[in-house]
């Protein structure tokens, strides 16, 4: 089977998290994705602890072949080349690879393409069948363009630390990084919009993609904006608003979560927990009134949880057709049968056919009709750059040796 983006050229200019995970996207896909990195230091994180080598995963680099733990997941099925876009000759190569590419990503801080001079403007004047996606934190556009942001910095902008959790806790992140993997995501489906969109008009587009208008586009769907007029405070913790018990439960060994969505839900969990007597109560059956009152409905599954496995809980709860799973730790996860049949974890492999001692997401779409994986190691930095510029620009290597005497590529 073929993969769907097989045939579309991505010049790369990513790097951190969100711009790299729009790309790893395209890449396992399909796409030729060619990562451009500076000749003077390649890619941040293929030199950012932890690093990973034949010695193992340290914080500090145990042999030269060590590469970034980062860089061995994001940069997979990519090409790698190095030119210096501060140069007239670099950016002369630059815009030679434009004409016969379908897509560039970035995601530099506003304005700092425009001092490079790879702007927009004057990319689609040498290609205007090019989709040119800018990554940055607050988009391109409104007062808050300029500034630098991370994934903290988005979490806490947009409101997402301020609701996340215990109710009177202080503020506190997301354990992921949520703001650059979800604005990554949603770079690569406007990418595909885009590539579509020329099909039919024959014209490339400017992609412009906020982290924060991603992330707020996804926590409005709440709302929170009616939370104090309802009487719920805007830190549920574990909870949902809509529905009650959503929580999560310290068994007798561990730790379970379980929720009731629907009225046949809580009369099902009533039944399983024995506690008939609540199907009928005329405050407990109100599912408004439980949603207002979470603290009393956590006390009547909390007291019967902690006297039970969450093996016990899991089995019960499944054979009802409740909504449960155990709290898995990391280590869990790892050995988890599902997740390892459906092959959301797997190998990380290294240039240097090194066995790394660590695994990587996989793959997290599965087509009927194509194929998309992530199966190829992350090039060593600037590996592919002869191959590039001789099989897409025509120079000889000759010419490639004097431009890298010359520190442009």
């Amino acid at each position: 089977m073929t993969r769907p983006l097989t045939g579309v050229v991505v010049l790369d200019l990513t790097r951190f998290l969100s711009g790299p995970q729009a790309t790893l996207l395209l890449a396992g896909l399909g796409a030729e994705v060619i990562k451009i990195d500076d000749p003077d230091g390649g890619d941040p994180a293929a030199n950012a602890p932890p690093f990973a080598g034949a010695h193992g995963v340290a914080m500090e680099r145990q042999s030269p072949d060590d590469l970034g733990l980062a860089y061995l997941k994001r940069a997979r099925n990519k090409k790698s080349i190095t030119i210096n876009l501060k140069s007239e000759q670099g950016r002369a190569l630059f815009f030679e690879l434009v004409e016969s590419a379908d897509v560039l990503v970035e995601n530099f801080r506003t304005g700092v393409t425009a001092k490079l001079g790879i702007d927009w403007e004057r990319v689609r004047a040498r290609n205007p069948r090019l989709v040119y996606c800018s990554l940055t934190g607050y988009g391109n556009t409104g007062p808050d363009r300029n500034l630098k942001a991370y994934d903290l910095m988005v979490q806490a902008a947009t409101g997402l630390m301020s609701i996340t959790g215990e109710p009177g806790g202080g503020p506190v992140k997301a354990g992921s990084p949520l703001s650059d993997t979800i604005a990554g995501s949603h770079a690569a489906l406007g990418i595909l919009s885009a590539l579509i969109h020329r099909q039919r008009t024959g014209l490339g587009q400017f992609v412009d993609v906020s982290m924060s208008d991603c992330l707020v586009s996804m926590l409005f769907d709440e709302p929170l904006d009616c939370y104090d007029r309802l009487g719920l405070d805007k830190q549920q913790g574990n909870r949902i608003m809509r529905f009650s018990p959503f929580n999560s439960y310290r068994s007798r060994d561990g730790w379970v979560v379980l929720g009731a969505a629907t009225g046949p839900d809580w009369d099902r969990l009533m039944q399983a927990i024995g506690r008939d007597d609540l199907l009928t109560h005329p405050d407990m059956s109100r599912l408004g009134w439980r949603i207002v009152n979470n603290a009393e409905v956590d006390r009547v599954i909390q007291s019967w949880a902690i006297d039970h496995s969450t093996a016990s809980i899991v089995t019960l709860m499944n054979q009802h057709d409740i909504p449960c799973s155990p709290v898995r730790s990391v280590d869990d996860v790892l050995q988890w049968p599902h997740a390892r049949e459906r092959g959301s974890l797997g190998p990380l492999p290294h240039p240097r056919g090194i066995e790394v001692d660590a695994v990587a997401p996989g793959f997290p779409l599965k087509f009927s009709n194509a194929e998309a994986a992530w199966d190829q190691p992350a090039p060593l930095p600037g590996m592919h750059t002869d191959e590039v510029l001789s099989q897409r620009l025509g120079l000889s290597t000759e010419a490639i040796a004097l431009l890298r005497e010359a520190g442009v590529v």
